[in-house]
């Protein structure tokens, strides 16, 4: 972390009253005296005045809104703010992009308390542990820490204006001698993230520069506000990462979390960007909110909005609240903060998405005018925080006070993992949890609890701990939502209204990790060891000098990456496709890894080591190839493993976050590399380079349309010849299309529960008496309706585990279901479901499904094979790499790949 500081003080207002009121500065908006230093157009605050400090048209070239800056640009002025006043602003790293851009976050205040800011935020992580430090000395850090506020600028790279906000917030802030900013410097420290997706805003400006003509046009239809695929929005893995803050797949939001558990500031904004037609909106949030959010913290928000909305009114800028964007979800940037006790909030501003943008009302919106807003609704927040400082760090301290309380009393108080399968698994969440400042203990001795015994090596999360609230939302198997919101949804849905749910209703990460847990009322009593970030644990290789050769047993991404990396190094690897146990008596499940001496190279040992190290696996010696039972390892069950060319098709109609998320898995969780290939060109390609290819999920117009039935008999002949075609959620539609579709099963209609009276083609219809409301409703149903749409369950599915494409899967896997694509099953001359929804009483594990939906994908299939000639489909009916956080479908996705391929019959 390097130290780098400016003097731009912003807000300067000259009032006799040491209030500030909006409304007795409304006629000086369009009236400031400046002295010292000309006022730029934007930032526009009533009566300021400035000392000389470097402006955007100073460092840039250009007046601050008047150009779209670049992340590097943005990274340059932030530095010439540091060295031109380095006693007020301190600049630190805090990561790397996957482009190599750095991310940054800058701390602005007083000069006084940037000298001390080490010791400032000391003090914040003393009051974020109540257990450390008693009540008169929790009193004394209320009464003297300054207020804080986290600006996160344009997490999605096109939405613009937040970024160019957070240059001319700083510059207001270090350049403004009014007595009201200089007393908001000394009472709060400003921390500025100012853009935290450098690589998506990279592609949205070069983009944007490189399409506009003349002048900028200000039409919607133009081509620069008609972004390509993929648009600015995601980073370089085409991640959304406002999802990303329980998963941290990402490293921008990995830094991110971690420097935020380094200063843990008060209120926390997340500013974006929303469509050119509407206003602005900020706190408080839309129904529904999460029941760990507390009454106290919803006030708080109340606060916030107050305030902006003042401001707002004083510059007659028209904004709106609480219709859209609510607090249930925690994955948000402005939901997880609240999880630690901080306020957090989503700003949105219309966007003008370019220089210029004409509204539907015919109003010409302006990059200008969005910088301005966001400036504005900053500045009110810092305010709100300065004014409620106390407040708002007695709070914070009790939220954290209150959590220990809660989880020493309360019905949970531990969660328990035992630890007994998927060891990569378990590990890997406990490490998530950690990094999200969760305490996690392993056990260094067996230990009993709630009437269960546990081994050494079991995991245990207690809940009496400052993160309580982090935890319950985290791990609990279901949060539910407020049944009265749930009432109106219902309603809605009944009169064919759209429903208010904004996004997935359920993200138990043990069930999406398909881990065993046990809530537990009791504190167990055994010594732990803490578990650290280190999310992979070094693995080993034992009885490395065995003479016939080793053997992995198959289930978990430690073994996963094992096999990756020994293809990637040549190695023979043969797959066991059902259990076996040597001759040594140890037994292995179905898919376990056989690495035999001969056919692999001398240094095998040497090379196993290094990637059992790298990997996490544990490598066992076999003395002897003899088997007590399951196949030997030259039997045709015994399969050999091939290092497959993977292609995935990319670019339109592939959604952008699916293509995203699934080449992520393969490549940075599976280690191994991926050819992404444009989907146009696969109607014509030659593609008997490879041996697997994906389709991931679509919009807008599916495969069928964009790839013809040129290509779909291009993928078909391939298919014949030994090619394995992967379809991801509602690519399957393309392989159940056409008079001759490559896979044998359908899409359901909305399943009808009684019958209607048919409507008579001509003339009357028989007649029917309808007693009452209910009978209305059904009456009235479209009986050629799809299923409703559902935003997002965890449901079970039960395995086939007699299937090889199966091998080392759980009998009970958590998979997600969302939208409304249900399938028929295959018929059983036709191929295999061997992954299938429970039966309605047992399908919903987590979240909230209508209930004719939870009837109609009761036993339909979650995954299908179907042989083609020499090679195969395997099609998924619901994406696995959601969001890139289903960490417990990630050895059956390699099974389709690599066992795929290896079953699989092409000519070698």
């Amino acid at each position: 972390m390097k130290p780098l500081v400016f003097t731009l003080s912003a807000i300067a207002l000259t009032v006799s009253s040491t209030i500030f009121s909006p409304l007795a500065a409304a006629t000086a908006v369009h009236s400031a005296q400046v002295t010292e230093q000309q006022a730029p157009a934007v930032p526009e605050w009533p009566q300021a005045r400035y000392q000389n400090t470097p402006t955007v048209e100073d460092v840039l070239g250009y007046p601050a809104g008047a150009r779209i800056s670049s992340p590097a640009q943005i990274s340059e002025y932030f530095q010439a703010l540091a060295e031109a006043h380095p006693d007020q602003i301190k600049l630190f790293e805090y990561g790397e992009t996957w482009q190599g851009r750095p991310l940054f976050y800058a701390a602005i205040g007083s000069a006084e308390n940037i000298a001390k800011l080490n010791d400032i935020e000391a003090g914040m992580r003393q009051l974020a542990d109540p257990r450390t430090i008693n009540t008169r000395q929790a009193r004394q850090l209320v009464e003297t820490l300054p207020a804080s506020v986290w600006i996160a600028s344009s997490v999605h790279g096109n939405e613009i204006s937040p970024a160019e906000s957070s240059m001319v917030t700083a510059w207001h802030l270090l350049s403004s001698t009014d007595e009201r900013t200089v007393a908001m410097l000394d009472n709060t420290i400003v921390y500025i993230d100012p853009l935290q997706n450098p690589d998506g805003r990279e592609r949205f400006v070069s983009r944007y520069y490189a399409t506009v003509g003349l002048e900028p046009s200000t039409d919607r239809l133009s081509a620069e506000h008609n972004e390509p695929w993929p648009n600015g929005r995601t980073n370089h893995y085409l991640f959304d990462m406002n999802r990303d803050w329980i998963a941290l797949t990402q490293p921008e939001t990995q830094g991110r979390i971690a420097a935020l558990l380094q200063t843990y500031p008060l209120i926390f904004i997340d500013s974006h960007e929303m469509g050119g037609d509407l206003s602005y909106y900020f706190t408080p949030e839309a129904h529904p909110y999460n029941p760990f959010i507390t009454t106290e913290q919803r006030e708080g928000l109340n606060w916030v909005g107050e305030n902006n909305a003042l401001w707002f009114d004083n510059f007659g800028f028209d904004y709106f609240t609480r219709e859209i964007f609510d607090a249930f979800y925690p994955g948000y940037g402005a939901s997880w903060p609240l999880y630690h006790g901080s306020l957090s909030a989503t700003y949105e501003m219309g966007s003008a998405r370019g220089h210029h943008f004409r509204t539907r009302e015919g109003e010409v919106l302006t990059y200008a005018d969005g910088v301005q807003q966001n400036f504005v609704a900053f500045m009110a927040t810092i305010e709100t925080a300065s004014q409620r400082r106390q407040d708002l760090l007695q709070r914070f301290y009790e939220y954290r006070q209150q959590g220990i309380d809660a989880g020493g009393r309360g019905a949970v108080r531990s969660y328990i993992f035992p630890n007994t399968r998927d060891i990569a698994g378990n590990r890997k969440l406990m490490a998530l949890l950690s990094e999200q400042g969760i305490e996690v203990g392993q056990a260094q001795d067996n230990f009993r609890a709630c009437g269960n015994r546990y081994s050494e090596g079991a995991y245990v999360v207690q809940a009496s701990q400052p993160a309580y609230h982090l935890i319950r939302t985290l791990l609990d198997t279901n949060v539910p939502m407020d049944e009265e919101f749930l009432a109106e949804q219902e309603r809605l849905r009944a009169n064919n209204l759209p429903d208010q749910i904004y996004d997935v209703t359920a993200w138990s990460l043990p069930l999406m990790f398909n881990l065993d847990m046990d809530v537990c009322n009791q504190q167990p009593r055994v010594a732990t060891t803490a578990v650290t970030d280190e999310r992979i644990v070094a693995g080993s290789v034992i009885n490395a000098d065995a003479e016939f050769g080793y053997a992995v047993a198959w289930g978990d991404m430690n073994a996963g990456r094992l096999l990756t990396a020994a293809l990637r190094e040549g190695l023979l690897v043969r797959s066991a496709d059902m259990a076996f146990t040597h001759a040594s008596g140890r037994e292995y499940p179905a898919g376990s890894l056989v690495i035999p001496r001969a056919g692999n190279p001398d240094n095998l040992t040497a090379t196993l080591q290094e990637l059992a190290t790298t990997s996490g696996a544990t490598v066992e010696g076999l003395a002897n190839s003899w088997m007590r039972d399951g196949p030997n390892v030259g039997s045709v069950n015994m399969k050999r493993m091939h290092a497959p060319n993977i292609a995935l098709l990319w670019d339109q109609p592939t959604n952008v976050l699916s293509a995203g998320s699934t080449r992520f898995v393969i490549e940075r969780e599976f280690n191994y590399p991926v050819t992404a290939i444009r989907s146009a060109q696969a109607a014509t390609a030659d593609l008997s380079h490879y041996q697997v290819l994906i389709l991931p999920a679509t919009t807008g117009a599916g495969y069928e349309q964009w790839l013809g039935e040129r290509g779909r008999e291009n993928i078909r002949q391939w298919v014949e010849r030994g090619g394995v075609l992967i379809t991801l959620g509602n690519a399957t539609r393309f392989a159940v299309a056409g008079e001759q579709p490559l896979l044998n099963s359908s899409l359901e209609k909305k399943a009808q529960v009684n019958d209607l009276v048919p409507l008579a083609e001509q003339g009357r219809t028989d007649g029917v008496i309808i007693d009452n409301d209910d009978e209305h409703q059904r009456h009235i149903r479209n009986p050629n309706a799809n299923p409703d749409w559902v935003s997002g369950i965890i449901a079970r599915a039960s395995v086939d585990q007699e299937h090889w494409l199966t091998a080392g899967i759980h009998e009970q896997l958590h998979a997600m279901f969302i939208g409304n694509d249900i399938y028929t099953p295959l018929r059983i001359n036709h191929g295999r479901n061997v992954v299938n929804y429970k039966g309605a009483d047992e399908v919903l594990t987590s979240g909230y499904i209508w209930a004719e939906n939870r009837e109609q994908i009761a036993h339909k299939p979650v995954l299908m094979v179907q042989q083609h000639g020499r090679g195969m489909v395997v099609s998924f009916t619901q994406e696995p790499n959601f969001r890139a956080y289903l960490d417990g479908m990630h050895v059956l996705f390699m099974n389709s790949i690599f066992r795929s391929a290896a079953h699989a019959t092409p000519l070698r």
